[in-house]
């Protein structure tokens, strides 16, 4: 998805320094460009997808990770008394556990006003941050705004682009005190990515406004999280604990430079600038043993067989965080063209093919949960139909898991979208949305 804003001033970091090859390290970021196609029919002018692909290199044990800045900001609200509070208090002080004394933390707590219940601090005693969240009781209305504003206050007494500056969320209900839309909170989201905070987001149950939620963590390049019951909070803290304490770059912008005679058309679900033959992104992390990629379809012009033609040339720049250091990285991919099908067929890439086929179908999927919001049902049903057929066929044409499971999800979506089930099942929905959206995946071999 082509968007013009927010700007993105990536071209000027090439400016820098001059730019090379970098050499394998166990310690840098591997980037991958592919294509979809890396043999083409000739004498016909066609699509294609680019997939870049960067994948976070291992972390040897915890003390070779980044220092994080976390501020946990929790709903206490009236709706969040008895064992919902309870539950988020454990799984709160769970991740406290799993923190060092080099880590900041701040707990920040909210209903009708916000309370900062521990103060940004190095995380020296635990005992007593712990104490502070045992203290925590719920009542009064929903300012989640003010809430995670709050929390981000927190993280800019310590702000540093060598922690992890991150703000996680926890709310069972609806924003009822101040500002309460999606476009508020997304807007939230992209300032404090600007800054280098992302927000992830945990909704509880099933009255909180998920389409607030999501967009607040997209916009922010943070997780989120449907939980159906209180008692998965601590497993799912523990795994967004997991992300948090496995970054291994930050500020990561990458730069594609698509070949003259062909026409960048647009990337896939991602915000992203098309200027000319240039498109710009960027993206918030990236993970240890974590791939992130991003898919740009290309218009390639008929040619010759027997030729071969560059398509695109790839450049990235990143924070490496354990290092301290800006990394650069290069690549580029080419197209060889032929007569034969058979040929094309026998050197498609499956992985790239089966990610765009991913993140198309993650659009038809947003797009029946729009026909389900506007009362077509009848419409909404068809589209999840027609994506779970399309879904399955090509899990069968490339053999990927992933891709035969959305093609369950939509058929078992089109069969609810009435009755009692239907909020539950819009909340999966938006968490698989975003989920595919983030455009990652764990090993380098999976789209």
């Amino acid at each position: 998805m082509m968007k013009s804003k927010p700007t993105i001033v990536l071209a000027c970091v090439w400016l820098l320094a001059a730019l090379g090859p970098q050499s394998a390290s166990a310690e840098q970021v591997r980037l991958q460009v592919s294509l979809d196609k890396p043999t083409m029919l000739a004498d016909k002018r066609q699509a294609a997808f680019v997939k870049v692909g960067l994948t976070g290199f291992k972390l040897d044990g915890k003390d070779k990770r980044a220092p994080v800045n976390v501020a946990i900001v929790l709903d206490k609200s009236g709706s969040m008394q008895g064992d919902k509070i309870a539950k988020a208090k454990d799984a709160a002080i769970a991740a406290i556990g799993r923190l060092g004394s080099d880590d900041i933390v701040a707990v920040v707590a909210y209903d009708s006003t916000v309370q900062v219940i521990v103060p940004a601090t190095k995380l020296s005693d635990k005992q007593a941050v712990i104490q502070q969240i045992r203290r925590i009781e719920a009542g009064g209305s929903t300012t989640l705004f003010a809430g995670v504003s709050k929390g981000a206050d927190e993280l800019r007494k310590f702000l540093d682009k060598n922690r992890v500056n991150r703000v996680i969320l926890l709310s069972d209900g609806l924003a009822n005190v101040g500002p309460k839309s999606p476009s508020e909170l997304g807007g939230l989201g992209a300032s404090l990515m600007k800054e280098g905070i992302s927000v992830s987001t945990m909704g509880l149950g099933l009255d909180y406004n998920e389409d607030l939620m999501t967009k607040l963590a997209q916009c922010s390049g943070g997780n989120h999280v449907f939980i159906e019951q209180a008692d998965n909070l601590v497993r799912v803290f523990n795994h967004e604990f997991n992300d948090v304490l496995s970054v291994v770059a930050q500020e990561v912008a990458i730069e594609i430079r698509v070949a003259a005679g062909l026409r960048p058309v647009r990337v896939l679900n991602v915000d992203a600038e098309i200027n000319g033959q240039q498109v710009l992104t960027q993206l918030n992390q990236l993970y240890s043993e974590q791939e992130k990629y991003v898919l740009l379809e290309v218009e390639v012009p008929a040619t010759q067989a027997g030729k071969s033609r560059e398509v695109a040339e790839v450049r990235v720049s990143y924070a490496n965080m354990q290092t301290k250091a800006t990394d650069r990285l290069t690549s580029a991919v080419n197209a060889n063209f032929t007569q034969s099908l058979a040929d094309v067929e026998a050197k498609l890439n499956a992985h790239v093919c089966a990610a765009a086929v991913l993140q198309i179908s993650n659009a038809q999927n947003k797009l029946a949960t729009t026909l389900r919001d506007q009362g077509d049902i009848e419409s909404a049903r068809k589209v999840l139909l027609e994506n779970s057929k399309y879904l399955g066929e090509n899990a069968a044409k490339y053999n990927v898991e992933i891709l035969q499971l959305r093609c369950a999800d939509n058929l078992d979506q089109a069969k609810n979208l009435t009755g009692p089930e239907w909020a539950k099942y819009r909340k999966a929905m938006r968490e698989q949305q975003i989920t595919d959206d983030r455009q990652q995946s764990y090993g380098a071999s999976k789209p």
